[in-house]
C-alpha cells in the first residue's frame, strides 16, 4: 500500500473505540501521521495498565512516513510516543505546551536525544512533502488544542482533533466563528471530526459555569475540601486556582501528574496567576476551613492520590465532615474502581459531590449543537467521523447528513479510505491491532503471554512434579502445587486424589517423555474439572533419576 496520485486516510487507532488515536494521511507516495496515543487497559488484560496501537503497517513503510504531527497533549493522543516513536524514526511536530509534555515523557525514558521534537509556534504553517499544514486553535480542556488545516493536491482537509465551543474559555484563545467561516470559504473536501458526544442533545457547556458551580460548593463546605479532576485538564486547574482565591482557601496539590502539568504550563506562559501551593504537612497544619486539596485519582486509579488518601496511606488525611468533589466525568468501565473509593469515603463520613449533584464539570467534546455549528462554518463535502465507538461514528455520519453535509463515510481501524479522487470509498483493509505494555516489555495484546495469563486468571494453575528412573518406574511421591484452584477446605482431599491420578497415569503411560507428560497433564486436569468444573493450566515437571 503506497499512496499514488490520490488522498488516502487510514486509522490505526481511535476509530471504533475511544482512545489510542492514530490517524494516517497518504498522498503521492508519502504518509503523514496525526497523533500517537494510548488507552488504559481493562480487566481483559490482567496485570497490564497501558494499551498501545500496533503500528506494523507504517513501521513496514517508515521510509515513506514524513512525520508525526500532534494536535494536543492528552494521553490518548500522545501517550504512546515514549514507547513507539523511536521505532518510527521521524520527527514529531507540536506546539509549545504539547511539546513540553512530550519532552518530559521522553526525558523520563531517556529518549530525549533519540527523538527529534520540533516545536511549532501557535498558528504556524509548515510543509511536509505534499502536505501543507496549519495549526488552528480550538477550545478543549487542555491548552493548545489545535485543529489541522491540511492542504493537499487533491483537496483541503480539516482535522478537528478534540474540541468544543466555549464562549468564555479559561485558557487560550480559540478560533472565532469568523475565522472558522473563513476556513470554510476556501473550500473543505473533508471534515475529520471528533464523535465522542454525538448523542448529547445539549452543548458541552462553558468552563465559566464550572467556576460558578465550584464556588458555590466550596464556599458552603465547613471542613477540608479535596477536588479531583483529570490532571491534564489545565483549564480546570486554572478554574480551581480561581475558586481557591474566591473562597479564601490555600491550595495543596497531590499527584505527580498534576505537578508535571503545572510545571509545563507555567514554563510556556499559562497558569501564571495560579496561587502558591503548600506541601502536605503544611496543609495538615492549616485550619480545616482554610485548605483546598487538588488531587489525582478521580477515575479510581489505585495508586493515585485520592485512593491513597481514602485508604489512609497518604500524608493527607480526610475526616468526617470533609468534602470530596469529583470535578470530572466518570469514564465507562471505571464505575467499580470509583465506587470502591466512594464507599470508603462514605464509611468515614466524608461528604461527596459529583457532576450529578452540582455544576462541577463540563465536557471537552462537542454535543450536537456544536457539531451543527461546525458544519455550518466549515461546509465540508465529506464528513469522516473519528474518535468514537462504532455507534458514535455511525450516528455522527447520520447526523451530519441531516445537517446538509453532502457525503459521509463510516470507517474503522484498518480500513483504507480514498477521499479523492472519486471518493469517499473504502478501498482496502490493513493490519491493525493492540499492543500491551507489560512491565517494561511491549507484547502483542493477544499473544501467548496474555492468553496464558487470562487462562491462569480465570482457571488457576496446578504444578505437578514427579520422578522416573531409567526403567520408567515412578520414584517417590508425586508433588502438587495449587494456585487459584477453588477447593478451599477440601484442599487436602483434592491434592491426595490428584496425586493418585498423576501417579496412575505415569505408571500406565507408554512412549517417550512428551507422551508421559501429556498423559499426566490430562489426568490431573480431568480430576480438577470433576472437582471444580474448571480447566486449570497444568504445569508438568518430570525429573529423571
Amino acid at each position: 500500500m503506497k499512496p499514488g496520485n490520490e488522498l488516502l486516510f487510514l486509522s490505526l487507532g481511535g476509530s471504533g473505540e475511544i482512545g489510542m488515536n492514530v490517524n494516517l494521511y497518504g498522498c503521492q507516495g508519502k504518509w503523514m501521521m496525526v497523533d500517537l496515543g494510548m488507552t488504559f487497559a481493562d480487566p481483559a488484560y490482567p496485570g497490564v495498565e497501558l494499551i498501545l496501537p500496533d503500528l506494523s503497517f507504517i513501521e513496514e513503510r517508515r521510509e515513506d512516513l514524513l512525520a508525526v504531527v500532534l494536535t494536543h497533549g492528552h494521553e490518548d493522543h500522545i501517550g504512546a510516543i515514549p514507547y513507539l516513536a523511536t521505532d518510527l524514526g521521524v520527527p514529531l511536530y507540536a506546539t509549545p505546551f504539547t511539546a513540553g509534555l512530550i519532552a518530559g515523557k521522553l526525558e523520563e525514558e531517556g529518549l530525549l536525544r533519540e527523538v527529534t521534537l520540533k516545536t511549532v509556534d501557535l498558528g504556524s504553517e509548515f510543509q511536509l512533502g505534499p502536505f501543507g499544514l496549519r495549526y488552528l486553535p480550538l477550545a478543549h480542556s487542555i491548552p493548545e488544542m489545535n485543529a489541522l488545516v491540511i492542504d493537499t493536491p487533491y483537496g483541503r482537509l480539516f482535522h478537528t482533533g478534540d474540541w468544543k465551543l466555549d464562549a468564555a474559555p479559561q485558557l487560550g484563545a480559540p478560533s472565532t466563528p469568523a475565522e472558522l467561516t473563513a476556513v470554510g470559504d476556501h473550500g473543505i473536501l473533508a471534515l475529520v471530526c471528533d464523535s465522542t458526544n454525538v448523542f448529547n442533545e445539549e452543548a458541552s457547556g462553558s468552563e465559566a459555569t464550572v467556576r460558578e458551580g465550584l464556588d458555590a460548593v466550596v464556599a458552603a463546605a465547613e471542613g477540608r475540601v479535596l477536588i479531583t479532576t483529570f490532571a491534564s485538564n489545565a483549564a480546570r486547574l486554572q478554574t480551581l486556582g480561581q475558586v481557591a482565591k474566591d473562597t479564601n482557601r490555600t491550595v495543596c496539590v497531590a499527584g505527580r501528574s498534576l505537578d508535571r502539568i503545572l510545571k509545563v504550563a507555567k514554563s510556556v506562559g499559562y497558569l501564571q496567576d495560579f496561587p502558591e501551593t503548600v506541601d502536605f504537612d503544611e496543609a495538615m497544619r492549616l485550619p480545616r476551613r482554610d485548605v483546598m486539596i487538588i488531587a489525582t485519582g478521580g477515575q479510581g486509579e489505585s495508586r493515585a492520590a485520592l485512593a491513597r488518601i481514602a485508604f489512609d496511606s497518604h500524608k493527607i488525611k480526610l475526616d468526617k465532615g470533609d468534602l470530596v468533589v469529583f470535578s470530572s466525568k466518570q469514564i465507562p468501565g471505571n464505575e467499580i474502581a470509583i465506587g470502591r473509593i466512594q464507599n470508603m469515603l462514605a464509611t468515614k463520613g466524608i461528604d461527596m459531590v459529583t457532576d450529578r449533584q452540582a455544576d462541577v464539570h463540563v465536557s471537552g467534546h462537542p454535543g450536537r449543537p456544536e457539531l451543527a455549528e461546525m458544519y455550518k462554518w466549515i461546509r465540508p463535502q465529506i464528513i469522516l467521523p473519528v474518535h468514537g465507538e462504532m455507534r458514535h461514528l455511525a450516528e455522527h455520519a447520520r447526523f451530519a447528513k441531516t445537517q446538509g453535509v453532502p457525503q459521509g463515510i463510516v470507517q474503522q481501524n484498518g480500513q483504507v479510505v480514498r477521499l479523492a479522487p472519486d471518493g469517499p470509498k473504502i478501498i482496502g483493509h490493513e493490519k491493525v491491532g493492540r499492543l500491551i505494555l507489560d512491565g517494561d516489555v511491549i507484547l502483542a495484546a493477544d499473544g501467548s503471554t496474555m492468553n496464558e495469563r487470562r487462562k491462569i486468571s480465570a482457571n488457576g494453575v496446578i504444578s505437578v512434579a514427579f520422578a522416573m528412573n531409567g526403567n520408567d518406574k515412578l520414584v517417590g511421591d508425586v508433588q502438587i502445587g495449587l494456585e487459584g484452584i477453588p477447593v478451599e477446605e477440601d484442599r487436602a482431599a483434592f491434592v491426595e486424589e490428584v496425586c493418585d491420578a498423576a501417579a496412575a497415569a505415569a505408571r500406565k503411560a507408554k512412549g517417550g517423555e512428551d507422551k508421559l507428560r501429556e498423559a499426566v497433564r490430562l489426568a490431573v486436569r480431568r480430576c480438577a474439572t470433576e472437582w471444580t468444573g474448571k480447566k486449570p493450566v497444568i504445569d508438568v515437571m518430570l525429573l529423571r533419576v
